[in-house]
């Protein structure tokens, strides 16, 4: 047995701080990436690239961008789990936001194509490989944070913070594009309206920053490098040493990140493509978003009770199978409806998974690279899924003739990945909560501090 988390936990109204710390920060951190999906389903592919008569021309540039972003996150990974493993994870965020801050706010301010030419394409293209940097250090040292102060009975829960930033991050961005969509006309939404959500962003980045300048580090890693546990090339230990829980990880982040791009991005196009208007779609993701905040601390809280895989098994099974009468509802369904349909699937599938896994990542790692083996697991599994699935799902429906049951299939493929995953995963949570019972902390295994 490998990795049972080795922290004592900090107390009640410290954990509380830091779990809100993490909370604030992810959620500003996915406004800034989601408020760029969200663009580039409704308005980058004709607002940042040439014109073109056939609409999926534009629309597959468009996500191209988009999951330029995806493959920058691995980078940010590496780069942040080196520094975050060796001098600490508070300063790495605080870095990640600023720097997400002033791309996004950069991207507000761009010229169009038609004023700049392939210069306004190069630079949205080089502002979303900075979302991606920053993205891609921002996951896996939240997570840890409010990881790493959990006590042993909790770490779930504590943990589901940092995801319900997400849903928080993606419920605040649909909200802004709803609410500057309804404020002016369509015309001038286009022209400068989808600049605003952009611009309101450096507000969210300063309320972050300061939040997190106000934590502090967690005791487990002081302790660690107190004991002389930092390694200098923690990225190389990590991939030398602990192969399988980078796998794992991996694994975990193929089926949930690839439908939970269909579900608030991929289907805004294909909603535009076959209906006519992604009004609804809006709207469903927003309520989406909110079922996901309710639901994601409910199934971490019971992946502490019950263990993290048989939560996440349920959610990977729901995908599997709800992603084939999704399209079907798309294409002939009443779209009033379609908030509902996706509330259910972000609430009861996606947040299945999701709940659970800043606590599963980090109990397949020890501390010494934790930062490292999460952050890169995460994000290098993120990108093969959620990153691509926008850019492939348009291309399989090209070459399907207009059918999505090639993107059913894509999806399912991912399913069952995750679930060969899941059953090759640590889950430690009944070890946890024996050895919790009988001592005061819990190591996370025979090399971690107790």
């Amino acid at each position: 047995m490998t990795q049972i988390l080795d922290v004592p936990g900090g107390e009640g109204s410290r954990r509380r701080k830091v779990a809100f710390a993490a909370f604030i920060g992810t959620t500003v951190e996915w406004y800034d990436f989601y408020i760029y999906s969200t663009a580039a389903a409704l308005i980058f592919s004709h607002t940042f690239f040439p014109p073109s008569t056939n609409p999926l021309s534009g629309l597959l540039g468009s996500f191209a961008a988009y999951g330029v972003g995806f493959f920058a996150r691995p980078l940010g990974g590496v780069i942040a789990g080196h520094f975050g493993d060796r001098i600490g994870r508070k300063r790495v965020l605080v870095s990640s936001l600023i720097l997400m801050g002033v791309s996004t706010l950069l991207t507000g301010l761009l010229p169009t194509y038609a004023v700049a030419g392939l210069w306004a394409t190069v630079l949205l293209v080089l502002l979303r490989l900075l979302q991606g940097i920053a993205t891609g250090a921002e996951w896996g040292g939240a997570s840890l944070l409010s990881v790493e102060h959990a006590t042993p009975r909790n770490r779930g829960l504590l943990g589901s913070f940092t995801q319900i930033g997400s849903a928080a991050g993606m419920l605040l961005a649909s909200g802004t594009f709803l609410a500057v969509r309804a404020s002016v006309s369509a015309d001038a939404f286009a022209a400068w309206g989808w600049r605003l959500p952009f611009l309101f962003s450096i507000v969210l980045i300063a309320i972050g920053i300061f939040v997190r300048l106000r934590i502090d580090e967690p005791e487990a890693f002081l302790r660690a490098k107190a004991d002389g546990k930092i390694r200098r090339f923690p990225v190389a230990q990590v991939i030398r040493h602990h192969p399988r829980g980078l796998l794992v990880t991996i694994g975990l982040r193929l089926a949930q990140p690839a439908m939970y791009a269909i579900l608030t991005t991929y289907a805004l196009s294909y909603l535009v493509l076959k209906r006519g208007d992604a009004t609804m779609a809006l709207t469903a993701v927003l309520t989406g978003s909110a079922a996901a905040i309710v639901a994601t601390p409910l199934w971490a809280l019971l992946s502490d009770n019950i263990g993290r895989r048989a939560p996440a098994v349920f959610g990977i099974l729901g995908i599997g199978i709800l992603v084939w009468p999704f399209f079907l509802f798309l294409d002939h369904g009443d779209l009033a409806y379609l908030p509902l349909v996706v509330a259910v699937a972000l609430g009861v599938f996606d947040a299945a998974v999701y709940g659970p896994g800043a606590a599963w990542f980090s109990e397949q790692f020890p501390i010494e690279v934790r930062y490292s083996g999460v952050s890169i697991g995460y994000q290098v599994g993120t990108l093969i899924s959620g990153g691509l699935t926008p850019f492939i799902a348009t291309w399989l429906f090209s070459v399907g003739d207009g059918s999505p049951w090639l993107i059913s299939g894509y999806i399912s493929f991912y399913a069952v990945l995750s679930l060969i995953a899941a059953y090759a995963a640590q889950d430690p949570v009944r070890e946890i909560r024996a050895a919790a019972a009988g001592a005061g902390s819990v190591p996370l295994n025979a090399k971690d501090p107790a």
